[in-house]
Protein backbone atom coordinates (compact mmCIF):
# COMPACT_ATOMS: atom_id res chain seq x y z
CA UNK A 1 0.00 0.00 0.00
CA UNK A 2 1.82 3.29 -0.77
CA UNK A 3 -0.52 6.31 0.65
CA UNK A 4 -4.65 6.35 1.52
CA UNK A 5 -6.29 8.63 3.20
CA UNK A 6 -8.73 7.83 6.35
CA UNK A 7 -12.28 7.97 3.66
CA UNK A 8 -10.38 5.05 1.92
CA UNK A 9 -10.57 2.90 5.41
CA UNK A 10 -13.18 0.77 7.72
CA UNK A 11 -12.78 -0.86 10.80
CA UNK A 12 -14.64 -4.76 12.14
CA UNK A 13 -14.78 -6.79 14.69
CA UNK A 14 -12.24 -9.41 14.51
CA UNK A 15 -13.27 -12.90 14.23
CA UNK A 16 -11.62 -16.44 14.85
CA UNK A 17 -10.56 -16.37 10.93
CA UNK A 18 -8.17 -13.31 11.76
CA UNK A 19 -5.95 -14.54 14.05
CA UNK A 20 -3.25 -15.21 12.00
CA UNK A 21 -3.70 -11.52 10.60
CA UNK A 22 -3.68 -10.58 14.08
CA UNK A 23 -0.72 -12.17 14.66
CA UNK A 24 1.44 -10.59 11.44
CA UNK A 25 -0.03 -7.11 11.98
CA UNK A 26 1.21 -7.54 16.12
CA UNK A 27 4.61 -8.74 14.95
CA UNK A 28 5.07 -5.89 12.48
CA UNK A 29 4.06 -3.35 14.94
CA UNK A 30 5.05 -4.62 18.19
CA UNK A 31 8.86 -2.87 17.96
CA UNK A 32 7.05 0.52 16.89
CA UNK A 33 5.88 0.94 20.61
CA UNK A 34 9.20 0.10 22.66
CA UNK A 35 11.78 2.78 23.02
CA UNK A 36 14.82 3.48 21.63
CA UNK A 37 17.84 1.15 22.58
CA UNK A 38 15.30 -1.71 23.49
CA UNK A 39 17.31 -5.11 22.66
CA UNK A 40 16.11 -6.92 19.44
CA UNK A 41 16.35 -10.12 20.87
CA UNK A 42 14.08 -8.82 23.76
CA UNK A 43 11.26 -7.46 21.26
CA UNK A 44 11.50 -10.52 19.53
CA UNK A 45 11.29 -12.75 22.42
CA UNK A 46 7.94 -10.66 23.53
CA UNK A 47 7.00 -11.25 19.99
CA UNK A 48 7.33 -15.08 19.86
CA UNK A 49 5.66 -15.62 23.59
CA UNK A 50 2.62 -13.08 23.28
CA UNK A 51 1.72 -12.79 19.50
CA UNK A 52 1.26 -16.20 18.44
CA UNK A 53 -1.45 -17.73 16.32
CA UNK A 54 -2.11 -19.83 19.43
CA UNK A 55 -2.29 -16.81 21.38
CA UNK A 56 -4.59 -14.79 19.08
CA UNK A 57 -6.96 -17.19 19.12
CA UNK A 58 -7.37 -17.37 22.61
CA UNK A 59 -7.70 -13.95 22.94
CA UNK A 60 -10.59 -13.79 20.38
CA UNK A 61 -12.27 -16.74 21.73
CA UNK A 62 -12.22 -14.93 25.41
CA UNK A 63 -15.40 -13.09 25.90
CA UNK A 64 -13.47 -10.84 28.20
CA UNK A 65 -11.75 -9.25 25.22
CA UNK A 66 -12.91 -7.29 22.14
CA UNK A 67 -10.18 -6.89 19.02
CA UNK A 68 -11.00 -4.57 15.58
CA UNK A 69 -9.26 -4.65 12.58
CA UNK A 70 -8.76 -1.51 10.53
CA UNK A 71 -9.23 -2.14 6.95
CA UNK A 72 -8.05 -0.59 3.53
CA UNK A 73 -11.40 -0.69 1.90
CA UNK A 74 -9.71 -0.83 -1.64
CA UNK A 75 -8.04 -4.31 -1.28
CA UNK A 76 -8.94 -5.78 2.30
CA UNK A 77 -5.59 -5.55 3.93
CA UNK A 78 -5.81 -5.72 7.57
CA UNK A 79 -3.69 -2.60 8.07
CA UNK A 80 -4.02 -2.08 12.10
CA UNK A 81 -5.51 -3.15 15.36
CA UNK A 82 -6.82 -2.88 18.79
CA UNK A 83 -7.84 -5.06 21.57
CA UNK A 84 -9.37 -4.69 24.63
CA UNK A 85 -9.08 -6.32 27.95
CA UNK A 86 -12.70 -5.94 29.79
CA UNK A 87 -12.57 -6.08 33.99
CA UNK A 88 -10.76 -4.11 37.01
CA UNK A 89 -7.04 -3.61 36.51
CA UNK A 90 -4.43 -6.41 37.96
CA UNK A 91 -1.59 -3.96 38.59
CA UNK A 92 -1.55 -2.12 41.93
CA UNK A 93 -0.02 1.28 39.92
CA UNK A 94 -2.85 0.91 37.67
CA UNK A 95 -5.31 0.34 40.07
CA UNK A 96 -4.27 3.48 42.02
CA UNK A 97 -4.27 5.83 39.05
CA UNK A 98 -8.07 4.69 37.29
CA UNK A 99 -10.25 6.73 38.87
CA UNK A 100 -13.64 5.70 36.93
CA UNK A 101 -15.35 1.92 37.16
CA UNK A 102 -16.17 -0.47 35.51
CA UNK A 103 -13.31 0.16 33.04
CA UNK A 104 -11.27 -1.33 30.01
CA UNK A 105 -7.47 -1.19 29.30
CA UNK A 106 -7.33 -0.60 25.67
CA UNK A 107 -4.21 -2.77 25.33
CA UNK A 108 -3.47 -2.53 21.76
CA UNK A 109 -3.80 0.02 18.93
CA UNK A 110 -1.43 -0.44 16.36
CA UNK A 111 -1.28 0.34 12.78
CA UNK A 112 1.49 -0.49 10.23
CA UNK A 113 3.97 2.39 10.12
CA UNK A 114 3.06 2.89 6.21
CA UNK A 115 -0.14 4.54 7.12
CA UNK A 116 0.69 6.65 10.24
CA UNK A 117 -0.55 9.90 9.99
CA UNK A 118 -3.20 9.29 7.30
CA UNK A 119 -6.01 9.34 9.96
CA UNK A 120 -6.60 5.75 10.15
CA UNK A 121 -5.53 5.34 13.73
CA UNK A 122 -7.80 8.44 14.51
CA UNK A 123 -11.05 5.82 12.57
CA UNK A 124 -9.48 2.61 14.87
CA UNK A 125 -9.88 4.81 18.07
CA UNK A 126 -13.26 6.15 17.46
CA UNK A 127 -14.67 2.67 16.50
CA UNK A 128 -13.10 1.01 19.62
CA UNK A 129 -14.06 3.79 22.31
CA UNK A 130 -17.79 3.35 20.94
CA UNK A 131 -17.24 -0.61 21.43
CA UNK A 132 -16.11 0.35 25.17
CA UNK A 133 -18.83 2.34 25.76
CA UNK A 134 -21.05 -0.13 24.02
CA UNK A 135 -20.58 -2.83 26.94
CA UNK A 136 -21.14 -0.28 29.63
CA UNK A 137 -17.91 1.28 30.81
CA UNK A 138 -17.15 4.04 32.60
CA UNK A 139 -13.32 5.08 31.56
CA UNK A 140 -10.70 3.66 29.35
CA UNK A 141 -6.78 3.29 30.61
CA UNK A 142 -3.70 2.28 28.55
CA UNK A 143 -0.79 1.95 29.14
CA UNK A 144 2.01 3.97 27.13
CA UNK A 145 6.07 4.41 27.17
CA UNK A 146 6.70 7.46 28.33
CA UNK A 147 9.13 7.99 25.50
CA UNK A 148 6.51 7.74 23.06
CA UNK A 149 6.13 11.12 22.04
CA UNK A 150 4.09 10.67 19.14
CA UNK A 151 1.45 8.21 20.97
CA UNK A 152 1.49 10.24 23.96
CA UNK A 153 0.11 13.04 21.79
CA UNK A 154 -2.26 11.01 19.98
CA UNK A 155 -3.84 9.78 22.95
CA UNK A 156 -4.36 13.29 24.21
CA UNK A 157 -6.23 14.06 20.94
CA UNK A 158 -8.42 11.49 21.31
CA UNK A 159 -9.03 12.64 24.80
CA UNK A 160 -7.04 10.81 27.37
CA UNK A 161 -5.25 12.34 30.38
CA UNK A 162 -2.24 11.10 31.93
CA UNK A 163 -3.29 9.71 35.48
CA UNK A 164 0.17 7.90 36.85
CA UNK A 165 2.77 5.72 35.95
CA UNK A 166 3.62 1.81 35.86
CA UNK A 167 6.42 -0.53 34.62
CA UNK A 168 6.29 -2.82 31.48
CA UNK A 169 8.27 -5.62 30.77
CA UNK A 170 10.00 -6.53 27.44
CA UNK A 171 12.05 -9.99 28.93
CA UNK A 172 14.32 -8.38 31.38
CA UNK A 173 14.30 -4.67 30.46
CA UNK A 174 12.05 -2.56 32.40
CA UNK A 175 10.31 0.56 30.59
CA UNK A 176 8.14 2.94 32.51
CA UNK A 177 4.99 4.25 31.03
CA UNK A 178 2.34 6.60 31.66
CA UNK A 179 -1.02 5.35 32.83
CA UNK A 180 -3.47 7.79 30.82
CA UNK A 181 -7.34 7.66 31.15
CA UNK A 182 -9.94 8.47 29.16
CA UNK A 183 -13.35 9.01 30.95
CA UNK A 184 -16.52 8.97 29.08
CA UNK A 185 -19.01 12.05 29.64
CA UNK A 186 -22.01 10.50 31.30
CA UNK A 187 -19.61 9.24 34.15
CA UNK A 188 -17.72 12.95 34.20
CA UNK A 189 -21.01 14.63 34.57
CA UNK A 190 -22.06 12.12 37.87
CA UNK A 191 -18.56 12.82 39.51
CA UNK A 192 -19.17 17.15 39.11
Amino acid sequence: MASYDAGMVSTRTATADDAATLATLAAATFALACPPGTAQEHIDAFIAEHFTLDRFTGYLADPGRVLRLLVDDDDGTAIGYTMLVFGDPIDPDVRAAVSHHPTVELSKLYVLPAIHGAGGARTLMEATLDDARSRGVTSVWLGVNQQNARAIRFYGKSGFAIVGTKTFLVGPERHDDFVMEQVFGDALRQAQ
